[in-house]
């Protein structure tokens, strides 16, 4: 049974830190791609960074470049996101999202409906 779980989220203040965790089950990371999506109340769900932890390629949404990092660790078939430097405009339901390595980490991050399995979601929420 494929399963993806996320966890990490939680209330942080502006400036501060957090590591989203993204366990996979059922599967191996090394023939899927991973993607980070986050969707705010009110707007479309939005890709921002995406991982082919097995040939190493990664995506970032020009929202996140440079302040958020993901990495892949095979051996723990799980995909990190760390965000740094937080914004209140990060505030979201996080989610990571499966599919197999036909698409490029760009490819799925462009296009949510490109994934195949999807975690439940974890809420960051940037405030002071």
């Amino acid at each position: 049974q494929v399963q993806l779980v996320e966890s990490g989220g939680g209330l942080v203040q502006p400036g501060g830190s957090l590591r989203l965790s993204c366990a996979a089950s059922g599967f191996t990371l090394d023939r899927y791609l991973i993607g980070w999506f986050r969707q705010a109340p009110g707007k479309e769900r939005e890709g921002i960074s995406c991982i082919s932890s097995s040939v190493g390629s990664t995506y970032y949404a020009d929202s996140v470049k440079g302040r958020f990092t993901i990495s892949g660790d095979n051996a723990k078939n799980t995909v990190y996101l760390q965000m740094n430097s937080l914004k209140p405009e990060d505030t979201a339901v996080y989610y990571c999202a499966a599919v197999l390595r036909i698409v490029t980490p760009a490819s799925l991050c462009s296009a949510p409906g490109r994934a195949r399995y999807w975690g439940q979601g974890t809420q960051v929420t940037v405030s002071s």
